[in-house]
């Protein structure tokens, strides 16, 4: 095993060694690999619900399987226009997930150490591994094994909205970016004309009563109980998967009353097929999460300053808030940490 220069031991930031019996560190730290990937956390915490559904649509939302540029468009929008731009440089991918996004990094010819808190590492790592500049390990983003300000790129989409607290992990995240670097994100957000109807109503939206539910459940009995819902669910909405007004209206209704994530009118040149797993995946994400956070653009921005970051730019986008900021070119390591 190969391991980049910018891994270190997360509780003594030393360098790592491979061992017989894992990751090494001189004070005597021992990361265990499982699968070849290391793990420095393991895979119980509060996105285990995560690695489940990714095992289970381990190539639902890559464009390499879809055969549509859903991702691509996403991650060229998040970084400012060109994905070209990682070309040759160092990237931090936090909550990698199945690879949507670490493929495209890699095909654009970026050196990317990616890394999420579930196991769905190991879905990433057989969606993108082996390749030259590859290397997956499971980590948490609150404490990274990299050594501070050490990337070129840090991204973390679909991520920070999940994590116990987006500003401690927005910090951790930007603790990683070497000066001159850039940290790309997105969040949850409630646009100021929707602030009346969620502090309302958003308790009774038919989704967030459904995660009221399925978030105390045990995790194992979420999942199944979320996906026999999206399973439930999805012949009645792909009665309306079809051009024409009626249609349209019928899904708009449908879209109030229904939990299932419903894509149609977003992406209808996916087709039926990859329409339902895309439903059924993201209900799964809806409705099980731990942690949901919902921040402005203000707020992330606020966010971003707070870390020294500059050139700061967060506006409303895709799935809420997407944001982007570059840390100093004459900061020093010392005040990334």
């Amino acid at each position: 095993m190969t391991l980049p220069p910018e891994l270190r031991c997360p509780p003594h930031g030393a360098e790592l060694t491979v061992g017989a019996a894992g990751l090494e560190c001189a004070q005597g730290c021992l990361v265990p690999v499982v699968n070849g990937i290391p793990r420095f956390v393991d895979s119980s915490l509060y996105a285990a619900a995560f690695g489940r559904q990714w095992k289970a649509h381990p190539r639902t939302q890559l464009d390499s399987y879809t055969g549509v540029p859903i991702s691509r468009e996403r991650l060229t929008r998040c970084l400012g226009g060109a994905v070209e731009i990682v070309r040759g440089r160092s990237v931090l991918e936090v909550g990698c997930g199945a690879g949507r996004f670490t493929e495209i990094l890699l095909a654009a010819g970026a050196s990317v150490l990616a890394c999420d808190l579930s196991d769905a590492i190991e879905v990433n790592a057989r969606n993108c591994g082996p390749r030259p500049g590859y290397f997956a390990c499971q980590a948490d983003i609150l404490h990274l094994p990299v050594a501070p300000a050490s990337f070129d790129v840090v991204i973390a989409l679909g991520v920070v909205q999940h994590t116990p607290s987006p500003e401690a992990a927005i910090a951790a995240l930007a603790a990683a970016v070497r000066p001159g670097g850039q940290l790309v994100l997105d969040h949850y957000t409630v646009r100021p004309r929707d602030t009346w109807y969620f502090r309302l109503l958003g308790r009774l939206f038919p989704r967030m009563v459904v995660r009221e539910v399925l978030v105390r459940l045990p995790p194992a009995a979420s999942s199944r109980a979320a996906d026999a819902l999206s399973h439930a669910l999805l012949p009645l909405h792909r009665l309306f998967w079809r051009p024409g007004p009626l249609a349209r209206t019928a899904r708009v209704v449908l879209r109030k009353l229904s939990p299932l994530a419903d894509y149609y009118d977003r992406f209808p040149q996916l087709g039926p097929e990859r329409l339902a797993e895309w439903s059924i995946l993201d209900t799964h994400d809806a409705v099980t999460d731990r942690y949901k956070h919902f921040r402005n653009p203000d707020q992330i921005r606020a966010a971003l300053l707070a870390c020294g970051l500059i050139d700061v730019e967060a506006v409303y986008g895709g799935n809420g808030v997407e944001a982007r900021a570059r840390r100093p070119a004459n900061a020093s390591s010392q005040d990334a940490a």
